[in-house]
């Protein structure tokens, strides 16, 4: 079973940087996404970005476009979320996902990562 483990949280400045990997233990062959979500305090988790595995297309959320990139790596093993830009509506836990398509609903990804805290200070 595909094992999702992030990495790169922490704190940072308003108006830093940041990147955050999420390394899959196994990518499945064929078509598969890998998404960003992330989730405030108290605030439902949402998408962030997403990319499929297989063709490198991609989804950035209008309230990071311009800001944040979605990427992986050559091995198809790792991808990233490049935070530039941030602000403190970046503040949250953010987990990256696996599954079948890239759908903007949390609950059609089996596959999730523990997460890990980004909080920007103002």
């Amino acid at each position: 079973e595909v094992q999702l483990m992030e990495s790169g949280g922490g704190s940072v400045q308003a108006g830093g940087s940041l990147q955050l990997s999420c390394t899959a233990s196994e990518m499945p062959s064929g078509a598969f996404c890998v998404s960003w979500f992330r989730q405030p305090p108290g605030k439902e988790r949402k998408e962030v970005a997403m990319i499929s595995i297989r063709n490198n297309l991609t989804y950035i959320s209008p309230a990071v476009e311009g800001r944040f990139t979605i990427s992986q790596d050559n091995t198809r093993n790792i991808v990233y979320l490049q935070m530039n830009d941030v602000n403190a509506e970046d503040t949250a836990v953010y987990y990256c996902a696996a599954g079948i398509s890239c759908v903007r609903e949390p609950s059609r990804y089996p596959y999730w990562g523990q997460g890990t805290q980004v909080t920007v200070s103002v």
